[in-house]
């Protein structure tokens, strides 16, 4: 247990000393990656829990702490990156606690790390390399082959993990082109190998030597900001999103996902001890649940079909009871970028939770404000591609409780959560409301305006710090140097697809180019209404939402 907390405290004393560096490791020249920050809080929350269960003393019963340890990464888990590491710190304390009096612990430490890898990649419906799972793969695949010499401790193990992370992240720009592009080995993968390097000095009390290195510290000069492949929803992807609790043995999950797998996208599956939680994209609904029958028991069945005109049929929501109160009607909950669009979103009925990049919302802060409200039936808007799959593990863990139903609609940007939100309607069924809900986000064209704060070379040319960025659908799209007119560049590209209503979200201290906006729209588009708000947040001076 001693080695335990001091792995812990040097990991996130690791971590935050890192946390710049790996942030700046996101392929885009707008300050919003935040991958260090969202595996140190992750990290952090964990040791807490940690320290709770044990208050610090090293002779507190093991299985215990390795089970606070578990829970409290994964409800500390925040962003993609958050959510994979908690994957793999929960299999990682789950072995560990496992382990016999007489497991020798170098194998112990290496079957640890196969599994916590395993569990990676089977949360990743379509697991990318050259990202964390392939730093991940081979730290546990060399742990395994020194650990086969019975002479070594469990020391020059974790020391053989590390190196093998560090040189499996040199090679991830060779593995993924994006990274190759921008001159930069994988945020998630660097964060990783931190925390590897801190179980190094904590068993041998060295500091690896490479560890004092900082990949990506020299960025190179230019950078193309393209996302991470992900697995949210797509205009030409499936039409339907199927949800699923399954009643499985572990071992019938493998065929599960390989028999889902060809159907269509956004697989995940994630679970364990017999009860798993299975979300796909299909087109063949049939064919989704089949699967399932043949696995197991699949219950609390969902579909949802992405257009508006077709309605989803489902198991009704009814009250349910949790420490003696009954929870009763339907809340939605939604994550907020800003102060204004927090107000916004309180204004519409819903409880707020607060993020944006930089501060985006644990699993455990989306699970406490799911139990808060009290509700029978909860719909949650993560409003942020990062914390779709928080917003989805906080929904899983609350309905395992058996207290509530949570759906999760897939928004990417604040701007789409204000479109569902205006479309909630209490009164219509649950499956009804979501579908859509779910529609409606998913039909807002959306945009933004935000500034470089570095060189690159974007998609639509190369831009310096200070120029302005126009963002659309999540891609840069237009660089310019004037606020004004890459603002109204963005919303003339949205417009020119269609549309009836403009939303315009000012950022802090925008509200002038907001109303400057909103009168260019009046003034070219008359037959198009707009609407303005002040959103309050941070980084962007402008959201645009055209409907």
């Amino acid at each position: 247990m001693g080695a335990v907390l001091r792995f812990v405290d040097l990991a996130v004393a690791a971590l935050a000393d890192a946390r710049e560096e790996i942030d700046a490791l996101n392929v885009y020249p707008v300050p919003d990656g935040d991958t260090g920050t969202n595996m140190f809080l992750t990290v952090s929350a964990a040791r807490e829990a940690l320290q709770e269960a044990t208050g610090g003393d090293p002779g507190a019963d093991l299985s215990a702490a390795m089970q606070a340890f578990s829970r409290g990464a994964l409800l500390g888990a925040r962003g993609n990156s958050g959510v994979i590491l908690s994957q793999m710190l929960g299999a990682l304390a789950n072995r560990i606690a496992g382990a016999g009096s007489q497991d020798r612990s170098a194998a112990v430490f290496a079957a640890a790390m196969t599994e916590a890898t395993d569990a990676s990649y089977a949360a990743v419906g379509t697991p990318v390399e050259g990202t964390i799972l392939t730093v991940a793969r081979a730290a546990a695949d060399a742990a395994t082959a020194a650990a086969e010499d019975p002479t070594l401790r469990l020391g020059p193990v974790v020391a053989a993990a590390a190196g093998a992370a560090r040189a499996a992240l040199a090679e991830t720009p060779t593995q993924l082109q994006t990274l190759a592009d921008a001159g930069v080995v994988d945020a998630g993968g660097r964060g990783l190998c931190v925390i590897l390097d801190a179980a190094e000095t904590a068993l041998t009390g060295r500091r690896p030597v490479a560890a004092s290195r900082q990949p990506g510290r020299e960025l190179g000069r230019h950078r193309i900001p393209v996302p991470m492949p992900t697995h949210d929803l797509t205009p030409g992807g499936p039409a339907y999103e199927v949800m699923y609790l399954l009643d499985a043995d572990d071992d019938a999950i493998g065929t599960l996902r390989a028999a889902l797998a060809p159907l269509g996208d956004s697989l995940v599956v994630v679970g364990g001890d017999g009860l798993w939680n299975v979300h796909v994209h299909v087109d063949d609904v049939g064919a989704a649940l089949e699967a399932g029958l043949e696995a197991g028991r699949p219950h609390r069945v969902r579909v949802t079909h992405f257009a508006e005109q077709v309605a989803a049929a489902g198991e009704s929501g009814t009250g349910r009871t949790g420490g003696g109160t009954v929870r009763d009607g339907r809340t939605v909950v939604a994550v907020a970028a800003g102060s204004g669009l927090h107000e916004l979103f309180a204004q519409a009925g819903a409880v707020v939770v607060d993020g944006g990049p930089g501060r985006r919302p644990s699993t455990g802060m989306i699970l406490e404000a799911i139990e808060r409200c009290s509700a029978a039936e909860v719909v949650v808007l993560p409003n942020d591609p990062d914390s779709v799959r928080v917003a989805e593990i906080a929904a899983r863990t609350a309905e395992e409780q058996g207290r509530v139903r949570v759906a999760v609609i897939p928004s990417v940007a604040q701007v789409q959560g204000l479109a569902a939100i205006a479309v909630h309607e209490p009164g219509r069924s649950f499956d009804q409301d979501v579908l859509h809900m779910t529609a409606t986000a998913r039909h807002a064209r959306h945009g933004a305006v935000t500034v470089a704060v570095r060189q690159a070379i974007t998609m639509a040319g190369p831009c310096e710090p200070g120029d302005v960025l126009g963002v659309i659908e999540g891609d840069f799209a237009i660089v310019g140097h004037d606020l004004e007119t890459v603002a109204t560049g963005v919303i003339e590209r949205l417009v020119g697809g269609g549309g009836e209503l403009v939303t315009l979200v000012a950022g802090e201290g925008a509200t002038d180019l907001a109303g400057r906006c909103a009168a260019h729209v009046e003034s070219h588009h008359p037959t198009v209404d707009v609407v303005v708000y002040d959103g309050g947040q941070e980084r962007y001076p402008l959201l645009v939402a055209v409907e």
